[in-house]
């Protein structure tokens, strides 16, 4: 992400802590941090920057952070490499890292890392040894796992019910009709774009196939659309409301974002039950969710009690109230379903606060073990939603995650996340074989186009309501606007099914079985894997998935933990596990 990067030079990459205790005269300083832009305005590449020049980077950077009055002038400097490295256009430069100065300078003061760890991370073990993140366990309750009873296909006569899910929504007020969908900023389709060109096509009215997040009207006719197109028994969303104009927003503006959209779906679908998650757009700056013990100006309070106040038309008094404390929640939804909320920040490889403390942030994990201990014990079943996939977490939430989906398998009936932007899955196996599929982890498309993608959204039939309902998902559905034929006309548009799960696949039922037998099919059968590459991108796709690409994505597939070789040795002969990770972390939207 294009923030990591332009940052980087003030933390390089967000990461960097080194306590020298060595008095530095400013001038000397400025002697010091000037040399060595110049250097690497000379020589630097990301490619060819050595070892030793990172760390004397980091070593003047890290000394200058620990001058109170200098932060003003690392951030500056920041900016200045940003400009001078061409990481992105000086207007960019400049906001970015002036929004995200105090957050993460703050975050790396109290964090544990050493230039010669950040040069590792950026470089790799020849450049020096790093442990940015301890290894930590969550404690599991001292109950055996029940036995494992193997699911039954729900009678064809018995209820379903119909869950709207939407994520991502990217709701982009400035977007401007007619403006440049080929900008040099990281967000196009904006009044402030660069006019399009004369061979070039404009921004669309209802979206773009660009770097381009969606306006207001076009969010506001989905929510039209599935007013009328219900009825719905309740609706999961998970988040992302802002837009991907990350250099240049505000808390002010953030929160007014959410207002807005939370208002215009009560608008629209009246009483209906809406059960949010937290996205990591949400905060200003992105990414940044500090855990709890952070106190004062730099906490996510003003985040956590706003949505909670935003949201309590939906949510029930205790919920509100672990929100205002770490952005997470259950609710009974129905008298054998239980919904959990997490906050995935809080496993997000992005979110720079981690690196002060990264143990169980909230203590989230240990929460979850025991609302699942409780609804064992009840005999209630359990849906889990999210923003971010459990498979692109820190690696030791993720394996801790993943732990306790495999102790409570019998108990969590279904799991729900977005953010990737894509039509995907992730899947959870047996610990001790890792050949057992135990659950699955939905990943549904985003309501934006970014990137290059029509709008979309999810609806899931669960096994409904009536005494021993296993509430598991029975079948899914994707819906889009065709940006291409919508913006052919003038006010009149339609949202269209793409496709169906079980048809689409032929498919007999949707249990974590029947899915991994799926990724089989997709390795033996490229047609098959073809057909699921157009629906992973919403009906967009210009060229095929194959060879590396291929097995960057069925890894993916199979990877409800992340840093797990194990799990995708067979994707590709003479591909290694490290590049096929690189490759699937390069592919996500966040």
């Amino acid at each position: 992400m294009f923030i990591t990067i332009i940052f980087g030079l003030l933390v390089l990459c967000q990461h960097t802590s080194f306590v020298t205790g060595i008095p530095v005269a400013e001038r000397d300083l400025n002697r010091n941090l000037g040399h060595v832009v110049l250097e690497m305005k000379q020589h630097f590449t990301w490619r060819n920057m050595t070892c030793p020049l990172c760390k004397t980077a980091f070593g003047i950077l890290n000394i200058a952070m620990q001058i109170e009055k200098n932060k003003d002038y690392v951030a500056s400097l920041s900016a200045k490499i940003c400009v001078w490295l061409h990481f992105e256009e000086p207007n960019i430069c400049t906001k970015i890292t002036e929004l995200f100065k105090e957050d993460v300078i703050a975050a790396v003061m109290d964090s544990v890392l050493r230039p010669s760890e950040i040069c590792a991370v950026l470089f790799g073990e020849q450049c020096g040894h790093f442990d940015i993140f301890s290894e930590w366990n969550i404690t599991l309750p001292r109950t055996p796992k029940p036995p494992v009873i193997p699911p039954v296909p729900p009678n064809p006569s018995a209820p379903r019910s119909r869950i709207l899910f939407l994520t991502d929504v990217h709701w982009d007020r400035d977007y401007a009709e007619g403006s440049s969908i080929d900008c040099k900023e990281p967000l196009c389709c904006r009044s402030d774009s660069s006019p399009a060109h004369h061979h070039q096509t404009g921004a669309g009215r209802w979206g773009s196939y660009s770097k381009c997040d969606l306006p207001l009207h076009t969010v506001e006719n989905l929510l039209q659309h599935l007013a009328a197109t219900g009825p719905w028994d309740w609706v999961y969303w998970t988040g992302d409301i802002p837009a991907h104009n990350v250099w240049d927003q505000t808390r002010d503006q953030q929160l007014l974002e959410i207002k807005t959209i939370s208002k215009l779906i009560r608008k629209y679908l009246g009483n209906l039950p809406v059960y949010p998650a937290v996205g990591n757009h949400e905060s200003a700056p992105v990414n940044s969710f500090p855990p709890p013990f952070i106190i004062g100006n730099h906490s996510s309070s003003w985040l956590y009690n706003a949505i909670a106040d935003e949201w309590a038309v939906w949510l029930a008094p205790e919920a509100q109230k672990t929100i205002r404390w770490g952005g997470f929640y259950t609710m009974q939804i129905r008298p054998d379903l239980r919904l959990v909320s997490l906050n995935m920040n809080f496993c997000a490889k992005e979110n720079f606060w981690l690196l002060v403390n990264d143990t169980d942030p909230a203590g989230q994990l240990q929460w979850l073990i025991g609302v699942l201990q409780q609804s064992e014990m009840k005999g209630e079943k359990v849906h889990i939603i999210g923003h971010i996939p459990p498979g692109l977490c820190l690696k030791t939430w993720s394996w801790n995650y993943y732990k306790i989906v495999n102790r409570f398998e019998s108990t969590i009936a279904s799991q729900f996340f977005g953010h990737t932007h894509l039509d995907e899955f992730q899947m959870f196996y047996d610990e001790e074989t890792l050949t057992r599929p135990v659950s699955v982890a939905f990943i549904a498309p985003s309501v934006t186009t970014f990137i290059n993608l029509n709008p979309g959204y999810r609806v899931y039939e669960i096994d409904g309501d009536y005494p021993g309902s296993s509430r598991i998902v029975v079948d899914h559905e994707t819906y889009i606007l065709n940006l291409t034929e919508a913006n052919m006309e003038s006010t009149s548009i339609h949202w269209k099914r793409l496709y169906n799960a079980r048809e689409n696949y032929e498919l007999k039922t949707l249990f974590p079985s029947d899915w991994d037998n799926l990724i089989r099919t997709f390795q033996k059968n490229d047609s098959v894997f073809q057909n699921f590459w157009h629906l992973y991108h919403k009906g967009h796709i210009s060229e095929p998935c194959q060879n590396a690409c291929k097995a960057t994505v069925l890894c993916s597939l199979r990877s409800g933990r992340s840093g797990d070789p194990q799990l995708c040795l067979d994707m590709l002969p003479g591909l290694s596990y490290s590049e096929i990770e690189k490759a699937r972390y390069r592919t996500t939207m966040c």
